[in-house]
């Protein structure tokens, strides 16, 4: 039971990593004059194949029912924003904690996130009937 979650904890750092970095390498291209904007859609697009992603590579290995996974997952990045998003990218720009916490952007795709995986980890999961 341990190494499930310890493997969901990895699947979830995977996802995390890659939208960090969807979300920062988006400020390279400004398409946009708002490039805050243009991040949070970068990253919100972004998100759907990395949850994928790490949702697969999970269900490769482990069995966990998806809506757990998709809690465990959203939790443990929510735990890594706290700790490093938020200090290490957002407090040298004047964005503090409650500043990104309190933002209605983070809530939709902590919700995002937590659909992807709890719908695509029910898909993988089904029992097909042949």
């Amino acid at each position: 039971m341990i190494r499930k979650f310890i493997f969901s904890i990895a699947c979830a750092i995977l996802i995390w990593i890659l939208g960090v970095c969807s979300y920062l390498l988006s400020f390279d291209v400004p398409i946009l004059d708002d490039t805050d904007l243009q991040a949070n859609m970068v990253l919100a697009l972004m998100l759907i194949p990395s949850a994928c992603l790490g949702t697969y590579l999970f269900y490769r290995r482990s069995y966990l029912k998806p809506y757990v996974l998709a809690m465990l997952s959203v939790f443990v990045i929510v735990i890594l924003d706290a700790c490093f998003t938020v200090p290490v990218f957002l407090i040298p720009i004047g964005i503090g904690y409650s500043e990104f916490f309190s933002d209605p952007k983070f809530y939709a795709i902590a919700i995002e996130l937590f659909l992807i995986i709890t719908l695509f980890g029910k898909h993988l999961t089904k029992k097909t009937i042949a």
